[in-house]
C-alpha cells in the first residue's frame, strides 16, 4: 500500500500561515477506480520502533540470569561477611584463641562500675523485649506509640495482660518523663557543640579562603661575613624523650641529628627513661655513633622514673649548660623531623618577644595502615587543621601537643616549668602560660612525620590518658584562671569552650544520647528522638569533620559509628579524670610499630649500601668498632623472648553491643526503619570493637 501524502492538511496549513483568503474550490470525479480504506493509527513503515520489540525469550532469559546472578552475588557476600564475623567470635568467645580478658594484664581500666551498670540496663532490656514480643503477639495496641490507659483496663481477661497494662501505665508516668528531660538536655548540648564546630569549620574556610598563615620577613639568617654566620643563629636545645622505645629510638635520632643548623648553636638531649638495659644499651650505642659524626648530643638516663615525661623534661632542664640555650624543641620518639624544621619555625620568634610557642602539624607514617589508623587520621586532621589552626590565628592560643614544637626557655621559666601534677604536662604548661601572657602561633605547613597507634588495644589507653588528664588539670587549674590578671573574655574561653564544652560535654552527651538514651526511648516510645537528632545532624557534623581530610569520604559512616563506640572510652576516662580516680594517675607509653617513609627506607638501604662497601675495601676495623660490634652481639645473644601479644576482649563494648542489637529488635517490632538501622549498625560496630576486630591483629 502506498503512504498517505497528507496532502489536504498540509495545504491547509500552508494556507493559514500565509493569511490569504481563498475561494473553496469542488473537485467532482466521476466513476472512481479506487477504493478507501480505514486505517488507525500510523503505518508499519512509520510507526515508531519500541526498545523491547524483538527481544526473543532467549534474550529475556539472559537478562533474568544476570539480574539473579548480581542478587546471588550479593547475598553471598552478606553471608561470608555475616560466616567471618561468626568465626571470629567462635574464635575469640567460645575457643578463646589468641585473646586476653580486658583487665588480665590491663591495669588501666578501673570501670567496673560502669559496666555493672551497663550489665544491668542490658538484662532489664532483655525482659523487656520479650514481654513486647508477647504483647507483639498478642496484638495488644503495640503498633501506637501514643498509647491511652483505658479506665476499665483491670477489666481484661488474663494475668499477663494485667501485667502488661500496669507496665504501661508504669512507663507513662514514671519512666517517660525523666527520660524526655534527659534526653532534652542532651540534644541542647549536642547542638551547642555542633554549633561550636561550626564556627570553627567556618574559620578554617575564612583562613583558606583568604590564605591568611604566620609569616616572618625576609631571611633572618642570611649575612655577608660567613665566619661569622653561626653568630646569627640563636642557641637551641632539642629533646628527645623517651621510655622503651625499641623500634622507634634510631630514626627519631638519627632524623633530629640531620637537622640543619649550626653546631655550636645546637645541643641535643637523649632523655631516656628505659628500664630495659638491652634498650638503653642501644640507644647509648646510637647516641656514641652520632657524636663521633661531629653531632653535639647527650644521653641522660633517670634511675626513678618520677613524674613521668613531666619529670623527665624538668630533670634535663635542671643541668646548668641549658642556661645558655634561648629556645627548646622537644620530639617524642617516634618523630622525624624534616632538616629545615628550626629554620622554619625559629624565626617566628624574631622580633616577636611576646610569642612563647611555635606548634607544628602532625603528619602520619602509617595513616593508611588499616582501617583503625585511617579513622584516627581523620580526628587529628581535622584537630589541627581547623581546631589548632583557628584558634592559634584568632585567639593565639591552643593546647600544646606535647611534641613538634618550640617554646622560648622564658616563657617556660615565667610559667612554672614542667609540673608533675597531671599525665598531661602539655596541656598544663600551654594553660599556665597563656595565663602568663604569652602568645602561640600554629604552622600548619610545617609537617613532621609521627605514627598514629596501630592496635585498638594501644588507642584506647592513649584516649583514656588524653581525656582523663585535661579534666584532672581543670579541677586543679579553675582557681588559677578564676584569680588571674587576663580579660574576661580569655577566662570564658578556657573555662566555657576549652575545658567544658570541648572536654567536658563531647564525651559525656556523645555516650548518654547514642548509648543510653537512644536504646532506652526503644522501650519507652514517648520519648523518642526526633529522626534529625539520629540521622541528618551526626551525618552533617561528620561531614564537617572530614573535610580536611577528602581522601576518606568512603569512610564517613565508619567513622561516625566508631566515635559513637569510643564515646565509651573517652566517657569512663572523662569521668575518672573529673574525680580523680586512680586510672586518671597512670601513665602508659603508647605502643609504636616503628614506620617509616618512603625517603627513610630508601636513605637506610643507602647507608647500608655504604656500609657494605665500607667494609669490603677496608679489612680491618678500630677499637671503638670493635667494642661497638661486641655490644651488638651480646645484644643480640641476651636479648628477651618477646612476649607473645595477643588480641583481648572488652567487655563494656560487647555488653553495649548486645543492648543495642536488642533495642534494635524492639525498634523493628515498631516499624521504625531509621532508628533499626542505625542500632543495627551500631551494635554491629560495638561487636567488632569488642571483640578487638579493628586494628592491628595478633595472629
Amino acid at each position: 500500500m502506498a503512504p498517505r501524502l497528507d496532502f489536504p492538511n498540509w495545504w491547509s496549513k500552508d494556507t493559514h500561515d500565509k493569511g490569504t483568503t481563498t475561494t473553496p474550490v469542488v473537485v467532482k470525479i466521476e466513476n472512481p477506480t479506487f477504493s478507501v480504506v480505514k486505517i488507525n493509527g500510523a503505518d508499519a513503515a512509520f510507526r515508531p520502533v519500541e526498545k523491547s520489540r524483538g527481544k526473543n525469550a532467549k534474550q529475556v532469559t539472559w537478562v533474568l540470569l544476570l539480574k539473579a546472578h548480581r542478587a546471588v552475588g550479593c547475598i553471598a557476600w552478606l553471608a561470608s561477611v555475616m560466616w567471618t564475623l561468626l568465626g571470629a567470635i567462635k574464635k575469640r568467645i567460645v575457643h578463646g584463641q589468641g585473646v586476653a580478658m580486658e583487665g588480665e594484664s590491663d591495669k588501666l581500666e578501673r570501670g567496673k562500675l560502669l559496666f555493672r551498670v551497663i550489665r544491668v540496663f542490658l538484662v532489664v532490656s532483655l525482659a523487656v523485649l520479650a514481654f513486647e514480643i508477647v504483647a507483639y503477639l498478642q496484638g495488644w495496641q503495640f503498633r501506637n506509640p501514643n498509647l491511652h490507659i483505658l479506665p476499665n483496663a483491670l477489666d481484661f481477661e488474663g494475668l499477663l495482660h494485667m501485667a502488661y497494662v500496669g507496665w504501661l501505665r508504669f512507663r507513662v508516668e514514671y519512666i517517660a518523663p525523666p527520660v524526655q528531660v534527659l534526653s532534652k538536655f542532651c540534644v541542647v548540648l549536642f547542638l551547642i557543640q555542633s554549633l561550636d564546630r561550626m564556627v570553627l569549620c567556618m574559620g578554617c574556610f575564612w583562613i583558606r579562603y583568604k590564605k591568611v598563615k604566620p609569616r616572618f620577613a625576609g631571611d633572618p639568617f642570611k649575612v655577608d661575613d660567613i665566619e661569622g654566620s653561626a653568630s646569627h643563629y640563636p642557641m637551641v636545645l632539642i629533646q628527645i624523650p623517651m621510655c622503651n622505645e625499641r623500634e622507634v629510638y634510631e630514626q627519631s635520632i638519627s632524623a633530629v641529628c640531620q637537622i640543619d643548623w649550626p653546631r655550636d648553636c645546637l645541643l641535643i638531649q637523649v632523655l631516656d627513661d628505659s628500664d630495659d638495659e638491652s634498650i638503653q644499651c642501644l640507644i647509648k650505642t646510637e647516641v656514641s655513633k652520632w657524636s663521633r659524626k661531629g653531632v653535639n648530643i647527650i644521653y641522660r638516663h633517670r634511675l626513678n622514673r618520677t613524674g613521668y615525661k613531666a619529670g623527665n623534661l624538668k630533670s634535663a632542664m635542671s643541668c646548668d649548660y641549658v642556661k645558655g640555650y634561648e629556645f627548646v624543641a622537644i620530639f617524642d620518639a617516634d618523630f622525624q623531623p624534616n632538616p629545615d624544621f628550626l629554620k622554619q619555625t625559629v624565626p617566628h620568634f624574631k622580633d616577636n618577644p611576646e610569642l612563647g610557642l611555635v606548634q607544628a602539624r602532625w603528619s602520619f607514617v602509617n595513616k593508611d595502615e588499616n582501617l583503625l589508623t585511617r579513622l584516627q587520621n581523620i580526628n587529628l586532621c581535622f584537630h589541627f587543621e581547623v581546631e589548632q589552626q583557628v584558634n592559634g590565628l584568632f585567639l593565639n592560643f591552643f593546647g600544646f601537643n606535647g611534641t613538634a614544637g618550640v617554646w622560648r626557655i622564658k616563657a617556660l621559666e615565667e610559667s612554672g616549668g614542667w609540673l608533675e601534677r597531671t599525665t598531661v604536662e602539655d596541656m598544663d604548661i600551654a594553660v599556665r602560660a597563656h595565663l602568663n601572657g604569652w602568645k602561640f602561633i600554629f604552622l600548619n605547613d610545617v609537617k613532621v612525620l609521627c605514627e598514629v597507634p596501630e592496635s585498638y588495644e594501644a588507642y584506647r589507653k592513649q584516649q583514656h590518658r588524653w581525656h582523663s588528664g585535661p579534666m584532672q588539670l581543670f579541677r586543679l587549674c579553675l582557681p588559677a584562671i578564676v584569680r588571674s590578671k587576663v580579660s574576661t573574655w580569655k577566662k570564658a574561653n578556657l573555662i566555657l569552650l576549652f575545658f567544658l564544652l570541648r572536654k567536658l560535654i563531647l564525651p559525656l552527651y556523645s555516650f548518654t544520647l547514642f548509648c543510653i538514651i537512644l536504646p532506652l526511648t526503644m522501650f519507652v516510645p514517648e520519648a523518642e528522638l526526633p529522626l534529625w537528632v539520629i540521622c541528618y545532624v551526626p551525618v552533617f557534623m561528620s561531614f564537617l569533620n572530614i573535610l580536611p581530610a577528602p581522601k576518606s569520604f568512603p569512610f564517613i559512616v565508619p567513622y561516625l559509628l566508631f566515635e559513637n563506640t569510643m564515646s565509651v572510652t573517652k566517657f569512663n576516662a572523662m569521668v575518672s579524670g573529673l574525680f580523680q580516680l586512680e586510672s586518671s594517675y597512670e601513665w602508659i607509653v603508647t605502643k609504636k610499630a616503628g614506620r617509616s617513609s618512603d625517603s627513610d627506607l630508601l636513605a637506610a638501604e643507602q647507608r647500608e649500601a655504604k656500609s657494605i662497601e665500607h667494609q669490603k675495601i677496608h679489612k680491618g676495623a678500630s677499637e671503638s668498632e670493635l667494642v661497638e660490634l661486641h655490644h651488638f652481639k651480646e645484644q643480640k645473644e641476651y636479648a628477651p623472648t618477646p612476649i607473645k601479644k595477643a588480641n583481648k576482649i572488652y567487655k563494656k563494648e560487647l555488653t553495649l553491643a548486645f543492648l543495642l542489637l536488642t533495642a534494635s529488635v524492639r525498634s523493628l517490632l515498631s516499624a521504625q526503619g531509621v532508628h533499626f538501622y542505625f542500632l543495627l549498625f551500631q551494635g554491629v560496630t560495638f561487636l567488632l570493637v569488642g571483640l578487638d576486630l579493628i586494628g592491628e591483629q595478633m595472629s
